[in-house]
């Protein structure tokens, strides 16, 4: 760790530290920091050169989106730390038109830069800031790298009520729940933040971090949790690293000197130690709007594509954000500048055409950024990529979902796969097919920033470049099973994939969701502050906080044991004898060992394995004729003596509320996974499959597997009509849900007419 306080400078106009016991910055005088340096190395090699916050990201330098975004909530004082390539960034800020401190028509009212020359990383700038004493009064923390529309009126007032009330409440970090929007910069894999927080005041109580190459893949809840009440483990946030804050804030980092992270460190400990330092933080959970960081080349993608898509409104290209912009939206979903040429023949749809480009017949390009000055050859093929100004693509080449930089040159008929990463004015001789597994990095500098010398093995004799390479961490060479691997390595390509992390099945498979196999977004948990709630989240909880384990092929690591399991159990309901379950039971509990498989993977595989049962026997079939729903499920159920009983403790595995409602969400699911199968002969069709889905869940509740709450339960949970499909089977429930609550109204009614008579 640096020591403070050494070869602190400002640049622009520097202020005057705070005098002791001065009076606050009045409320209508907003101020924001950003932290334009990340100290980390995602975005290498292309920040050997360029910072992280001046990449183009749709054409517009990142930092753009972050500081229209506080332009648009009324901030008036900016304060910019820069880091590495701070001359850069300062160079940028003083020439643009709109953002320059001596611009007439720049929205902040002063704009300054801060310099720590020997800060290691973001804790040692904000404790470098807290000693400045020029933040006074409530401020917004976010990054250089943020992409968002929302408005912060709602949570700020929310803030300065909470801290008029109480002076303790330092801090309110804004998140963004995914919900049911189909944005990309949601659902994007690798770190899930985990925070815990009471629902009725929006105070977070923990906050933990989990992903694919922990030992453990469960969470452990502070005993004081409990204590507290009512809580939610939330699992369904987009943290985009906005926090509003008060000067108290930056004590808390001072008083540190060990924490170096916004969450894993400062965010976690202060909550972690909260008796202590007595401060109260709060998470505002917004439904509303888009908001993402780019901290990855991962979700750059994300983040472009949503923007592409126009979640980012209005910053979206044709409202030409920069100065000089002339983006038009014009037909093929595609953004054209003015002065960018396609000759007839040539293909560009869902794309973005920066000024000056020109691409020649023949090519075909989508969904693509495209920026200025580009050259495209002829018969070019490019898709899903992000091409920067300046760069030259010679005849028949391709590019796939590949970064090229400013100035790349990419010689006639070379073959850019998937995922590569071509550094600023590397040039590619022609005929040249780049290597794809894995994707290669090619820069003309080493990670030290000095010139590398080219490997024409790599870019051809005509070609300048080098394999770009970082050496790996002794730790991690160390570590066979990859368990203490820092995990953004799993956010250091542009493509997600575990392949190559050498991670044994046992380490991972509890990673697999239901969220992660059936896309479901909203992972909300809500329980009470007793024994009953821990039980309920040690047996359920930690198959539920991490569901990005899939690899790029869109496998899941429970696989293997969910195919043999629905097999095993599907041909045990099949068999045409009179032998009970218990052998199927034994069967698939030996799998479920051999494979270290997760409570929700067991409750997934019995669910499809009995509704798929419950789906033949609606169809005519070997010894019998088609069956109707309500006697397909009674016999698929009830043909094989303990069938119901493994059921009930093994699919929903207890009696709890919560478990019978995520049976039936399974059920239901499976069903839906059914109406997707291609199959030649009738496959399930929609109306058949919601009255499959009311007969099974009317036999559950007949034979006590389920009770009525649980049912009820599965009804007002919002996944169960997270897609039209999903929907579309529920509403054939409706009868029975109604049912159910009618006949617990008339009972509620007998026993009161009852104790009336006893009166």
């Amino acid at each position: 760790m640096s020591k403070q306080g050494r070869g602190r400078a400002a640049a622009g106009k520097a202020k005057k530290p705070a005098k002791a016991g001065a009076d606050e910055k009045s409320e209508d005088i907003f101020q924001a920091v950003i932290l334009a340096d990340s100290f980390q190395d995602r975005f290498r090699p292309f920040t050997l050169e360029t910072p992280r916050c001046l990449l183009p990201l749709v054409n517009n330098p990142v930092i753009e989106y972050t500081l229209e975004f506080l332009a648009s909530n009324g901030v008036q004082e900016v304060f910019i730390y820069c880091g590495a390539h701070s001359e850069n960034i300062e160079r940028y800020i003083h020439e643009s038109t709109r953002w320059s401190p001596a611009s007439a028509i720049s929205p902040f009212s002063s704009l300054e830069f801060i310099r720590v020359s020997d800060a290691h990383s973001i804790g040692d700038f904000l404790r470098d800031l807290d000693k400045r004493g020029i933040i006074t009064g409530d401020f917004v923390l976010v990054h250089g790298d943020l992409v968002s529309n929302i408005q912060l009126d709602a949570a700020l007032a929310k803030h300065r009520a909470r801290r008029e009330a109480n002076r303790d409440a330092c801090m309110t970090v804004v998140v963004r729940s995914v919900g049911d929007q189909p944005h990309r910069a949601a659902k994007a894999r690798g770190i899930t933040p985990v925070f815990v927080v009471d629902p009725t005041t929006g105070r977070c109580l923990q906050y933990e971090e989990m992903h694919p190459l922990q030992s453990e893949h469960y969470l452990d809840l502070d005993p004081a949790v409990f204590a507290h009440g009512e809580f939610e483990v939330r699992t369904d946030l987009v943290d985009c690293g906005i926090d509003i804050c008060t000067p108290d804030v930056l004590a808390l980092w001072s008083e540190s000197f060990d924490y170096e992270l916004p969450r894993k460190n400062f965010l976690h400990g202060v909550l972690k130690d909260w008796e202590l330092n007595g401060k109260l933080l709060y998470a505002e959970i917004l439904e509303d709007g888009y908001a993402a960081r780019a901290t990855s080349l991962q979700m750059y993608d994300c983040i472009s594509r949503d923007v592409l898509e126009r979640w980012t409104l209005p910053f979206v290209p044709d409202s030409n954000l920069m100065h000089g912009q002339t983006y038009k939206r014009v037909k093929d979903g595609n953004y054209v500048e003015d002065h960018a040429h396609s000759e007839r023949g040539a293909k560009v749809t869902q794309s973005v055409v920066g000024r000056g480009t020109t691409i020649k017949a023949g090519s075909v390009i989508s969904g693509s950024i495209i920026g200025r000055r580009c050259k495209v050859g002829k018969n070019v093929r490019i898709e899903n990529s992000y091409i920067w100004n300046d760069a030259v693509i010679g005849d028949g080449a391709s590019v796939v979902h590949s970064v090229l930089a400013g100035s790349v040159v990419v010689g006639a008929h070379c073959r850019i796969p998937e995922g590569s990463l071509i550094s600023y004015n590397v040039h590619i001789d022609s005929g040249i097919q780049l290597p794809s597994k894995p994707p290669a990095r090619i820069s003309l500098l080493t990670d030290d920033g000095q010139l590398a010398p080219t490997d024409a093995s790599l870019v051809g004799p005509g070609g300048t470049g080098a394999l770009y390479e970082v050496a790996a961490d002794e730790e991690d060479s160390d570590n066979e099973d990859g368990a203490n691997r820092d995990p953004a390595i799993l956010q250091s390509s542009l493509i997600y994939s575990l392949e190559g992390l050498n991670l044994s099945t046992s380490s991972i498979s509890t990673l697999a969701s239901e969220q992660d196999d059936y896309d479901t977004d909203n992972d909300n948990i809500s329980l009470a502050g007793s024994a009953q709630a821990g039980d309920y989240f040690n047996s359920k909880a930690r198959d539920r906080l991490s569901s990005f384990a899939s690899d790029e092929s869109g496998s899941k690591p429970d696989g293997d044991f969910h195919t043999d399991a629905v097999h095993g159990l599907v041909d045990a309901l099949r068999a045409d004898d009179s032998t009970d379950f218990d052998s199927a039971k034994l069967e698939f509990m030996g799998l479920r060992l051999a494979n270290n498989a997760s409570d929700s993977a067991m409750r997934r595989a019995i669910a499809v394995a009995f509704a798929r049962r419950a789906a033949e026997l609606t169809r005519p079939g070997p010894g019998h004729g088609a069956l109707e729903p309500t006697r397909a499920a009674a016999e698929a159920l009830t043909s094989k003596k303990g069938a119901v009983k493994f059921v009930k403790e093994v699919g929903v595995g207890g009696d709890g509320v919560a478990q019978q409602a995520e049976f039936a969400l399974a059920l239901q699911r499976a069903l839906v996974l059914l109406l997707g199968e291609k199959k030649e002969e009738d496959p399930l069709e929609a109306g058949r499959a919601g009255a499959l889905l009311a007969a099974l869940l009317q036999q559950l509740y007949n034979r006590d597997v389920l009770e009525e709450e649980g049912i009820l339960a599965w009804w007002a949970d919002q996944r169960a009509g997270e897609s039209e499909r999903m929907g579309a089977l529920r509403e054939k429930c409706r009868v029975l849900v109604e049912w159910l609550e009618n006949a617990d109204e008339e009972e509620s009614s007998g026993e009161e007419e009852e104790e009336e008579e006893d009166e």
